[in-house]
């Protein structure tokens, strides 16, 4: 039987991983198992003078720019947060300013955003 790995030596191989292939291992796990990464969300208890609005509950992730040497970074990401072909999200980044996501929960669109600005891109959710 094979040794098994320690979390340690999981972690050293995630590490190692780039954005599209954390990606297509997230996408194997959920399928594999039947789970969702999503983060949950808590439903908060209904207020007695009725609900607070807390903010948009959907909002837009917007590409301002791309820095000319983050380029290929920046397209390898928008692939791996929309699911698009490469060609397609090279012209998507091509096209900047544009809309990456819409319609999307605000967690999401931080996320993706700190993803972005890590490879270059000047970002704004709206």
């Amino acid at each position: 039987m094979a040794e098994k790995l320690t979390n340690e030596q999981i972690i050293d191989t995630l590490k190692q991983l780039t954005v599209v292939e954390l990606n297509e291992l997230v996408k194997l796990v959920e399928e594999t198992f039947g789970v969702s990464a999503a983060a949950p969300v808590a439903a908060a208890p209904a207020e007695e003078e009725g609900p607070v609005a807390k903010g948009p509950t959907e909002v837009s992730l917007f590409l301002k720019s791309v820095g000319g040497a983050s380029k290929v970074a920046v397209i390898k990401a928008v692939q791996a947060i929309t699911g698009l072909g490469l060609m397609d999200a090279k012209k998507l980044v091509d096209g900047a300013p544009v809309a990456i996501k819409e319609k999307i929960s605000p967690v999401e669109a931080e996320a993706h955003k700190k993803t972005l600005a890590e490879t270059g891109a000047e970002v704004e959710i709206k």
